[in-house]
């Protein structure tokens, strides 16, 4: 054996390890964001307190990551950030089953979208690390296609629990299993790859600093996030109306998931072998989702579906992927985290407008998601032509 396949095997096993944690840990906090809204008016909130929240847990969530991604650069100390990310994102979970009052409940809620913004910039910056090997693209979208099978079964655990038992409380306990499972992964990765950083022995293409182009990528992602309309807002759009029947909602959101775990397998692949072109390609894919969603019958509207969840694993594996190439490994902690943080505001920022563009005018707001979703178009050509001369 080579040392290039023995170096390459090492990679996939550490995407692979890590990509089974995720698919462990959004078993476990999807599945019980799935039915948090419901358990906390169970426990007494009303709905305005549900959505501060929930817009607060977001919010914070995003927020930390910036903190977070420059503390992985400034102590190095990634898996100690990983992991007491996963702790308190994974634990709080469970816990929700103790919670006999909404407020704890509620500290619950938000602690576990802090601990999701604590780990995820240094978890990055490890993966980044073995995608050079295997090919960013690939890497990520490994990881992420792994996460979506999580996504995908733990909302189905929890309503298989309330079928046959009907208490919130029984599903967040079961949880605890698929947390541990997790867990106990992750501390074996750890054991196995204690420095994930020397499997980027090859340096050539950090440029040093964060160029230009990152900045302006960056601009290009956050018209992408300010323009996807959440499925949350599609889903009222549907109940609202008539276009789709209620039972077929959750349906379609399991659609998009599976259509995001592919998608992240095939732009990843895309992106190794034609680079930044798989992400203007991706933006003008998705960015037909919003008229088919908002404008049309049911099969639109499950194409339209199909389109979302593509767009969401084309910006969960390729937008991560980008960021390693174009970042040096020891600032890629604080890259993520500054990229996390601007998607996560625009992305709030935009699903606020669009929210009151909903209530005045549905056409208002596809024109809006189409709009800026486009207007990414030019800047990644931009960051495309920039690189290729860069590296030629």
């Amino acid at each position: 054996m080579t040392y290039r396949t023995a170096s390459m095997r090492s990679s996939v096993l550490f995407i692979v390890l890590m990509g089974v944690v995720s698919l462990f840990a959004d078993m476990t906090y999807e599945g019980a964001r799935s039915v948090t809204g419901p358990y906390l008016g169970m426990l007494g909130a009303g709905a305005a307190a549900i959505g501060v929240i929930a817009g607060l847990g977001e919010l914070l969530g995003y927020a930390v990551r910036l903190l977070s991604g420059y503390l992985s650069d400034r102590t190095r100390s990634y898996w100690a950030i990983t992991i007491i990310g996963y702790l308190i994102n994974l634990l709080a979970v469970p816990a929700l089953a103790l919670a006999g009052r909404w407020d704890l409940a509620a500290c619950l809620v938000i602690a576990e979208r802090i601990g999701k913004g604590i780990r995820n910039p240094a978890r990055d910056a490890m993966l980044s690390h073995a995608t050079r090997e295997v090919g960013r693209g690939w890497g990520f979208g490994l990881h992420e296609a792994l996460d979506q099978i999580g996504a995908v079964s733990g909302p189905l655990i929890v309503a298989a629990v309330l079928v046959f038992n009907g208490s919130y409380r029984s599903g967040f306990a079961l949880l605890v299993v698929p947390a541990l499972f997790a867990i106990g992964i992750l501390l074996a990765a750890r054991f196995l790859y204690p420095s994930p950083q020397d499997m980027e022995t090859d340096a050539r293409e950090d440029i040093g600093g964060y160029p230009r182009i990152f900045w302006v990528y960056l601009a290009g992602v956050g018209c992408i996030a300010a323009g996807y309309a959440d499925y949350p807002l599609a889903a009222f759009h549907f109940s609202r109306g008539s276009s789709v029947p209620p039972e077929w909602i959750p349906l379609l959101y399991a659609v998009a998931m599976g259509m995001d775990a592919l998608a992240a397998l095939v732009f990843g692949y895309l992106y190794d072998r034609i680079g930044f072109r798989t992400l203007i390609g991706a933006a003008v894919l998705s960015s037909g989702f919003a008229p088919l969603v908002f404008l049309g019958g049911f099969l639109p509207a499950l194409f339209g579906v199909i389109l979302w969840g593509i767009g969401i694993g084309a910006q969960e594996s390729i937008m991560r992927a980008a960021i390693a190439q174009m970042t040096p490994p020891h600032r890629r902690g604080m890259a993520y985290g500054v990229f996390n943080t601007g998607y996560g505001l625009c992305w709030f920022l935009g699903s606020v407008l669009m929210g009151f563009l909903y209530e005045i005018s549905i056409t208002g707001l596809v024109a809006f998601s189409v709009a800026l979703q486009l207007a990414s178009v030019p800047l990644f050509m931009y960051v495309h032509r920039k690189w290729a001369s860069a590296v030629s």
